[in-house]
């Protein structure tokens, strides 16, 4: 039965934005008093919080697919729709949270450290949102957007001061049962271990964690045997005990064998960048089972040959607790003064998020195609402008055009030579595809057409203000002449009968 796991993939799904609402304010004596569709909730976080209570990935590796809530809709009346319910997961402190192409997102080192592994949905305006001084009634709302969805890897790296490395039944688990409280199984086969313990130590005023790494065997860097699984576990410790079997029997080991495969495999193992080599940081040698006659013996001959190394060597007993207290202090002081120069070290600088300001937010690329070239347009403002688009509605298709003409795209388009009636595509794969007509784009705020209906695409024939006017001075001339013609006339005939009645 498997207890414990380091790594582990997830299926998140965030929460997906719920649709903004069309409403119109229905009052007595007011039938029509104003836009007043509400906003959609966002939809539901995925996100990840080390919590120094947990130790593995055990609840993960059986129940993988995590979701976020969907929001909900907006309705009339200014109602939002609710928000949807977010979902933490707990993981261990010292999870490295990484991508599917192996990229670090996330490093969980501190307690309560809090990652947005998936973010959710943003909901849809309602058309009261969307209500301007020249647009005063919209018929269109926003839809939701669609939460985050894949897949993220975590990796647990145990966070410890100290690792103990060594051969397979070398005395590592014996050793930090005594030393600490930690109660890990023991037993004299290999690879008793199948998993990192951690163990709390006091020794004198510090107090500082211990981890029993696996066995490693020749070949570990490589993937052989346990080690591979396990070595990451070392890479955040800042001093190493090499646990050396003095009372082996199996044929052609012996301390300083087993102590050059082990840093062959140290030295072989990668560490992320900006870190000590593991072979670089402080080394200490533990001469274990010295309780054993031969084993005393043993220790005794190849210890000069240790220090002779540059290793401070201790000859230890987990069983009678021989030489624990000074190898306990030794580390005890390493740790004390690695810490020492961590407090000592400036403050980390602050991470300052400005705007953009005229950062290009999207790219417009060319690729071929059978019927001639396709205009691709990627970015996440048009992106999210298409998937908030309802394309059933004329009135939401011009306001698109509308934030996509001043966002640039046009200008954009005419640079990468598209013309008006080429294929244009926004968004990866097959995406939104319309043909681009440039003469259609006008100001949305502007428009005066009834609900549902969009002059950019069944053109207004309405005169202007200047043609109304040019047309009502020449029908007023025209009356004005009329009339003089029609007086003109009347004198006339006055002027006959006056002549005729003399």
């Amino acid at each position: 039965m498997v207890t414990f796991v380091d790594r582990v993939t997830l299926h998140l799904r965030a929460g997906k934005g719920g649709n903004g609402c069309v409403s119109v304010r229905r009052e007595k004596f007011k039938p029509l008093a104003g836009p007043d569709g509400g906003n959609g909730g966002n939809g539901g976080d995925v996100v990840l919080v080390a919590d120094p209570q947990v130790t593995t990935l055990l609840s993960y590796h059986h129940s993988p697919h995590r979701a976020g809530g969907n929001g909900g809709f907006g309705m009339g009346d200014n109602r939002s729709g609710v928000q949807g319910d977010s979902v933490e997961l707990p993981v261990p402190v010292g999870t490295v949270v990484k991508d599917d192409d192996g990229a670090v997102l996330a490093d969980m080192i501190e307690p309560g450290m809090r990652f947005v592994a998936a973010p959710g949905g943003q909901g849809g305006l309602g058309n009261a949102a969307l209500a301007t001084t020249k647009r005063k009634a919209p018929g269109f709302a926003l839809l939701g957007t669609p939460g985050w969805e894949g897949d993220v890897v975590l990796e647990l790296k145990t966070v410890a001061d100290v690792a103990l490395v060594g051969f397979p039944s070398a005395g590592k688990s014996s050793l930090i049962a005594a030393v600490s409280a930690a109660r890990p199984k023991i037993a004299d086969y290999p690879f008793t271990t199948l998993h990192p313990n951690l163990g709390v130590v006091d020794a004198g005023d510090v107090r500082f964690t211990v981890a029993d790494v696996p066995g490693l065997i020749e070949g570990a860097s490589e993937g052989k045997g346990l080690g591979l699984e396990f070595l990451r576990h070392v890479e955040r410790c800042t001093a190493l005990v090499h646990v050396l079997d003095c009372a082996t029997l199996e044929p052609g080991r012996d301390p300083m064998s087993d102590l050059e495969v082990i840093r062959a495999e140290l030295a072989a193992y990668p560490v992320p960048e900006g870190q000590i080599p593991l072979l670089e940081r402080p080394q200490l040698v533990a001469l274990n089972k010295v309780d054993v006659p031969d084993a005393k013996e043993l220790a005794d001959l190849v210890r000069p040959d240790l220090e002779a190394q540059g290793y401070r060597v201790f000859e230890i007993s987990a069983v009678s607790h021989d030489g624990l207290r000074q190898l306990t202090f030794a580390l005890a002081d390493i740790i004390a003064e690695h810490r020492a120069e961590l407090a000592a070290q400036p403050p980390a600088p602050r991470v300052v998020i400005r705007p953009r300001g005229s950062e290009r937010e999207f790219a417009v690329r060319v690729e071929g195609g059978t019927y001639g070239p396709l205009y691709r347009i990627r970015g996440a403002k048009p992106e999210r402008w298409v998937a908030q688009t309802d394309f059933q509605n004329d009135e939401a298709i011009g306001f698109l055009a509308d934030r996509l003409d001043k966002l640039g795209v046009d200008n954009e388009l005419y640079k990468a030579g598209a013309v008006p009636g080429a294929t244009v595509v926004i968004g990866p794969g097959d995406g939104v595809v319309f043909d681009w007509q440039p003469a259609l784009t006008s100001a949305a705020e502007v428009m005066v057409a009834p609900r549902g209906s969009d002059p950019r695409i069944d053109p207004n024939q309405r005169r202007t203000t200047a043609e109304r006017r040019e047309w009502y001075h020449e029908r007023m001339d025209a009356k004005a002449a009329a009339r003089a013609e029609l007086e003109a006339e009347r004198i006339a005939r006055r002027d006959d009968a006056e002549e005729d009645g003399q």
